[in-house]
């Protein structure tokens, strides 16, 4: 049997992921923990959410490592999907829509995926919206006929001008309102969003923990990378840093 862990929060809770595969569930990781994590020779990471803004985040260097640990890492949904996109050529590999959305071009930014949460104790709950799950909405609105192209391009527009904390539906309506926007459609929406908001992020993550369960649930043949991790002061100094961190907790 294989041993799987993952890391995530605002964007699914450990009890929905265990009822999905049978894993180690951990907080969103901050730098250095992917490393740790790595050094319990599991048979595949799994990297939803990640810590940012105020600590430092995950370091492509410990992905790149713990692949050259021979460890199968997978990633999707948040912090996962960038680096996935920026790693997909050392042999990380992307799940889901908006790992799609950032490998065609068609978002670049990481606010796509930014938003604020609570504190463990409180589940990681979101507390703001993420840019991919209002532009997952709004596509379904309007393919729904609920609102219009151009009122679609104008709301995309208030939220992507907005600063990540403060992203919400009820902003973006109130904006939108605000601007003048058709009140009607307006309407139209606020009743969508309360029955048939996509959640993304949660879509995104099912589907990762899905991968890993079908791939890695039996067993797996060990990760081969082809390229050669160069030792450098600054990984040296993540390791000690993650290392020293991990002895105080013991």
């Amino acid at each position: 049997m294989s041993r799987l862990i993952v890391f995530c929060g605002p964007s699914l809770s450990p009890e929905e992921g265990r009822a999905v595969v049978d894993a180690v569930f951990l907080p969103p990781a901050r730098q250095g923990d992917l490393y740790l994590a790595a050094r319990e020779k599991p048979t595949a990471i799994g990297l939803v959410d990640g810590l940012f803004d105020q600590v430092n985040s995950v370091a492509h260097k410990e992905i790149r490592w713990a692949m050259s640990q021979e460890i199968h890492v997978l990633g999707g949904a948040n912090m996962g999907a960038l680096r996935a996109v920026e790693l997909a050529a050392f042999g990380m590999e992307g799940v889901g829509t908006i790992f799609g959305w950032y490998q065609r071009g068609l978002i670049e930014d990481d606010d796509e995926v930014a938003l604020i949460h609570g504190a463990a104790e409180d589940g990681h709950r979101p507390l703001s919206e993420p840019m991919v799950n209002i532009r997952a909405t709004l596509s379904a609105a309007e393919a729904s006929g609920v609102i219009s192209s151009t009122l679609h391009g104008a709301l995309l527009g208030i939220v992507k001008e907005s600063f990540y904390p403060d992203r919400s539906y009820p902003m973006m309506l109130a904006r939108a309102r605000e601007r003048g926007l058709g009140a009607g459609e307006l309407e139209a929406l606020r009743d969508f969003i309360g029955t048939r908001k996509v959640d993304q992020k949660r879509l995104d993550a099912l589907r990762l923990l899905e991968v890993m369960r079908d791939r890695f649930s039996a067993g797996a043949e060990p990760k081969k990378v082809l390229y050669h991790l160069s030792y450098t002061d600054a990984w040296q100094a993540i390791r000690d840093r993650a290392d020293a961190g991990s002895a105080s907790v013991d």
